[in-house]
């Protein structure tokens, strides 16, 4: 006897051993069929939120071109020379501290270490703690690129009635790279 001969012979022996095949076979490909639909949803619904991703960042890049916060220029320092690479990163950061509602109390510009191409500036401001986020994503994405390597706050002592609302002191370490001199 062969082995098809012992599954039809069962088969047609007992019925309910047929229907209990029969039975787990279509559960089986209900379960195939539910994780291929479980897949393709989880696809889709990765697929809107990264669009909808891709669409708010488009909208904060027309917003930023808008504002005139367009990302035009050299990513790195320029000047002749390394002491006007430092100057235009002394006028870059205190820029983006005015326009921050900052003031600048002192700033030192590191030319020595600019021999590997970097220039470092260390700056003593004082800012409002609500601006201070406004003013380190204004260094970190505009042009040229910038660092900010060191970041110390400080609030004041004495805020008396108005919590949160005084001026911080903060001192600020930023680097940037300089190409040399244009060729």
């Amino acid at each position: 006897m062969t082995v098809r001969g012992v599954i039809e012979r069962m088969l047609n022996y007992s019925p309910l051993i047929a229907a209990s095949l029969y039975g787990a076979v279509v559960v089986a490909l209900l379960a195939v069929t539910w994780l291929a639909l479980a897949g393709i949803y989880s696809a889709e619904s990765a697929l809107a939120d990264t669009e909808d991703l891709l669409a708010r960042l488009q909208d904060r890049k027309a917003a930023a071109v808008a504002d005139g916060g367009a990302m035009t220029g050299s990513p790195f320092l320029e000047g002749p020379s390394v002491t006007v690479a430092g100057a235009a990163l002394l006028q870059r950061v205190g820029g983006a501290v005015t326009k921050a509602g900052g003031t600048i109390q002192s700033s030192q510009v590191e030319v020595a270490a600019a021999a590997g191409g970097m220039v470092r500036l260390q700056v003593s401001c004082e800012i409002a703690q609500a601006d201070l986020q406004r003013l380190l994503y204004d260094l970190e994405a505009g042009m040229p690129f910038l660092f900010i390597d060191e970041l110390t706050a400080e609030m004041p002592q004495a805020v008396g009635a108005n919590d949160g609302v005084g001026r911080m002191h903060v001192q600020l370490a930023v680097s940037g790279e300089w190409q040399g001199a244009p060729r």
